[in-house]
């Protein structure tokens, strides 16, 4: 032990002495008793001590002071190190050659330091964006199919969830309207009523949040009583260019109120130049506009068209939304977008498309962005009510995919709940 141990002989608290693992409770320690607990030690290989109200302290006892074994140090003296430890295999277990492998990728797995420090992909709150139902309604209705998830009274429920959804790190929310059918059209003429639901949602939420993000869907399935996304003629094809000319006087009156982001998920041609230039000739050169580049005509849509009542009356979308067997095609929306003035491309949905994620990742310096829409959402939160999956890693595990695949920013109704795991707490 040191040459020299300074401790109050009134006040000692012996926490462990020798190899055995025995413990002395807290006691007065007399000098006599001193003496015999120096005498101990000397006789074990090593004891821990502690004085009162100071770190627990580790003294090696090699029968030698500190000043001999730093100048056996120094002489080149060195004691002999522990036996090196070999975990064994269980019994039964071969006794192979080490195969000669100039790389074991396994090396750099072997300890959670190690995996954190060579993860290629993260995920934060600031990667996600909030889907938010609203509704005309002062109470919050849940929603079936989408468990977790409710229409929102846009005065009251709103706020509250945005609220909470900032306290985890979440700054941007994408606003869906469920409209009452008699405000319903089959030219959609509330998607651009200025005084309309979603400008009165945007401008109480920049007035009590200012520093959030808002991003609009521009698109006039929520408002046709027809429930398509454009014009409905009356052989059943969807107007183009008169659907471009409604949205963007939706666009313009969702700018006015105060997004930030309009985000056209309608699938028209030409509908993102048309967007910009309206913008500009109103003043709104600031405001971005998020396209739905490649909106696929897919089956995973069905919970949220129950969250706004917005089926189609008739027929499907695949006049206007993209083939699930096309790939290529991702690229030609996406370059006409780009030339058009898109500041961001969206993949919809995510998980089934990340090789559409990854597409347009390789073949645009344009933020991409992804929708894990209500489908996939569902599907994660009925199968842990089954106990198929563990919710929360299957949840992180697929906002990861999604980011690793290239995305930006995730579109995910898990967003909140996703921060709170990243922040550390617990989802309520």
């Amino acid at each position: 032990m040191a040459s020299t141990i300074s401790f109050s002989t009134a006040n000692v608290q012996l926490i462990r002495v020798g190899n055995d693992h025995s413990y002395v409770g807290l006691r007065p320690i007399s000098p006599q008793s001193c003496v015999s607990f120096v005498r101990r030690a000397k006789a074990n290989s090593s004891m821990v001590i502690r004085a009162s109200n100071e770190q627990e302290t580790s003294v090696k006892t090699s029968g030698r002071t500190i000043e001999e074994c730093e100048a056996a140090a120094v002489a080149g003296n060195f004691p002999d190190p522990p036996p090196l430890y070999r975990p064994s295999g269980p019994e039964g277990t071969p006794l192979v050659k080490p195969l000669l492998l100039p790389r074991r990728p396994r090396r750099n797995r072997k300890s959670p330091a190690l995996r954190a420090s060579f993860q290629e992909t993260n995920l934060s709150p600031a990667n996600l964006v909030l889907p938010l139902f609203i509704h005309e309604g002062e109470e919050d209705v849940p929603i079936g199919a989408m468990p977790g998830c409710f229409r929102l009274g846009w005065r009251h429920g709103l706020l509250d969830e945005v609220y909470k959804a900032q306290d985890v790190g979440v700054k941007s929310f994408v606003l869906f309207p469920k409209i009452p059918d008699a405000l319903k059209s089959q030219t959609g003429d509330e998607a651009f009523n200025d005084n309309g639901l979603v400008p009165r949602a945007i401008r109480l939420l920049k007035d009590k949040y200012p520093d959030i993000a808002i991003y609009t869907d521009v698109a006039l399935d929520p408002y046709s009583s027809d429930g398509h996304d454009g014009i409905v003629r009356e052989d059943g094809v969807i107007m183009n260019d008169e659907t471009v000319h409604q949205l963007c006087k939706q666009a313009v009156s969702q700018a006015r109120a105060g997004a930030d982001v309009v985000s056209p998920s309608d699938m028209m041609d030409g509908r993102v130049g048309a967007i910009r230039a309206a913008l500009d000739a109103e003043g709104f050169h600031d405001v971005s506009i998020m396209s739905y580049t490649a909106k696929y005509a897919s089956a995973f849509y069905g919970p949220f068209r129950e969250a706004l009542d917005s089926n189609p009356r008739f027929g499907d979308k695949k006049t206007y939304q993209m083939d699930p067997a096309n790939y290529r095609e991702a690229l030609v929306e996406a370059e006409t977008d780009e030339v058009e003035g898109a500041d961001i491309l969206l993949v919809k949905p995510a998980l089934p498309y990340l090789d559409i994620v990854r597409l347009l990742r390789d073949n645009s310096s344009l933020p991409i962005a992804a929708y894990q829409v209500s489908g996939e959402y569902a599907s994660i939160k009925a199968s842990a009510v089954f106990k198929m999956i563990d919710e929360e890693k299957a949840m992180m595990e697929s906002l990861l995919c999604i980011r690793r695949a290239g995305a930006n920013i995730i579109l995910s109704y898990f967003a909140r709940q996703a921060a709170g795991v990243l922040c550390g707490m617990r989802f309520k």
